[in-house]
């Protein structure tokens, strides 16, 4: 039953590929509901995070700014309270807001009152990776008491989800739901992706992703339990949407799904995300519920701080000057002139490094000699990557250096340079990398593709 305004719910996974959703081709039949509701909604084909590392990502998510703007550059910074989140834009517009599962934007656990980003019901934890298990769910509440869920971990924060859903408290307000799972993300004490009971079995031996069968990493111990981990949670969104059916609230209800980052199972380094390739940047992201069904699919390339603007403007809340990003919804409904042809990421933790993507190309530069832990920029940057995304779709060839994109190299490193003084970065020096004769051929009109 209609409020006059809509109800708000975030689905966030965490470390979930984009190619694990059957919208995107993969074979498994992983993610029906997230299907259908892509299909009767709109899908974000193009959609990347800020940043591959939890805590960036989800200070971009919460604020939608920039980790570098926040200050959250790496793991470990508490996101400040002078920042606003989603939360305290939906408190201002009489919205009941609730949080639930991992935060990772605190100081520690339980997570302080101060540090709960203003959400009004709070159930989580900063690190649940570290405080929980698989069939172990701890959560803390919003004063700092203990609570252990029952079941899966995957269904303990649903179960409690469905719960906030139906509370009286929220019947004569619209609600803000912001659910953050663990799960398809590792459990870190084990370095093991535990699926439900069953789960992993269904899937030894299926498809496995073009790069990750090319590089191996740690793909075959681990995908068939990370699969048997997308599998729940599209088991649990499917049990989301049918309470809100059965609450009559699906039709009055913003649904958006997306993750924090992808998996790239240390085939790009040592671990799992931190790398500038589709399989650490690139996430499945969806929009159902009103102004978004019948979105088809969307070509533009989406990023990370896209989507609070997209929510506010969906809600009818004016949308702050202080966010960086563009609404998806102005662009749905023909309100905007222009969008970017590149999205632009940060990255942190496994090295100092900026890249840009466009549909047909990515670039990355790299501060190797800066600490990626305590610096969180650099006034010089060596080329360090460059993917022909048409040819090479899951980034088999560093093309960096070559002389025969050479053109291309230098429209991507000018593309870089805009986007890193538009972020509130200092311009700084590009070091090209040394050149190399190639056999290969490339317009010049390609290099703006």
């Amino acid at each position: 039953m209609s409020k006059g305004k809509p109800n708000v719910l975030v689905f966030y996974t965490d470390q979930q590929r984009w190619d694990t959703a059957g919208i995107h081709g993969n074979p498994l039949n992983l993610t029906p509901n997230l299907d259908r509701l892509a299909l009767a909604g709109t899908h974000l084909y193009h959609s990347f995070t800020t940043q591959p590392v939890c805590g960036p990502a989800r200070a971009c998510l919460q604020t939608g700014m920039y980790a570098t703007t926040t200050g959250c550059y790496r793991n470990g910074i508490p996101l400040p309270e002078s920042c606003k989140t989603l939360a305290h834009y939906f408190n201002e517009a009489d919205y009941y807001t609730g949080y639930i599962g991992k935060w990772h934007l605190a100081k520690a656990d339980p997570v302080s009152e101060e540090e709960q980003g203003g959400y009004q019901y709070w159930l989580g934890a900063n690190l649940l990776e570290m405080v929980s298990d698989a069939y172990d769910t701890v959560l803390f509440d919003k004063h700092g008491r203990q609570v252990r869920l029952p079941g899966y971990r995957v269904d303990a924060l649903t179960d409690a989800a469905i719960r906030f859903i139906d509370d009286a408290q929220h019947k004569d307000n619209p609600f803000f739901l912001f659910i953050s799972y663990l799960e398809p993300h590792f459990q870190n004490q084990r370095d093991d992706y535990p699926a439900p009971d069953g789960y992993m079995e269904r899937y030894i031996g299926g498809w496995i992703p073009p790069d990750l069968a090319a590089l191996g990493g740690s793909t075959h111990q681990h995908i068939a339990g990370y699969y048997g981990m997308v599998k729940r949670l599209d088991e649990a969104l499917g049990r989301i949407v049918d309470a809100l059916k059965s609450l009559e609230l699906l039709d009055d209800t913003i649904i958006l799904f997306t993750s924090d980052h992808g998996c790239h199972f240390k085939t790009r380094n040592g671990e799992y995300k931190r790398s500038p390739h589709d399989s650490s940047i690139r996430v499945p992201t969806v929009l159902s519920g009103p102004g978004f069904f019948g979105g088809g699919r969307v070509q533009e390339l989406i990023s990370t701080v896209d989507l609070p603007p997209t929510l506010l403007d969906a809600a009818g809340i004016e949308v702050p000057e202080q966010m960086q990003g563009r609404s998806v919804w102005q662009l749905l409904n023909r309100k905007c002139d222009s969008w970017p042809e590149e999205v632009f990421v940060q990255i942190s933790e496994s090295m100092v490094a900026r890249a840009i993507r466009t549909k047909r190309w990515k670039y990355c530069v790299a501060a190797l000699d800066k600490d990626p832990w305590r610096d969180s920029s650099s006034n010089s940057y060596d080329e360090y990557c460059l993917y022909d995304l048409q040819a090479d779709p899951y980034e088999l060839r560093n093309l960096i250096g070559l002389d025969s994109h050479k053109e291309v190299t230098e429209v991507m490193r000018n593309r870089l340079l805009k986007r890193l003084e538009e972020t509130g970065e200092l311009r700084p020096e590009i070091v090209p990398a040394k050149r190399q004769k190639s056999g290969l051929r490339v317009r010049p009109e390609e290099a703006y593709m």
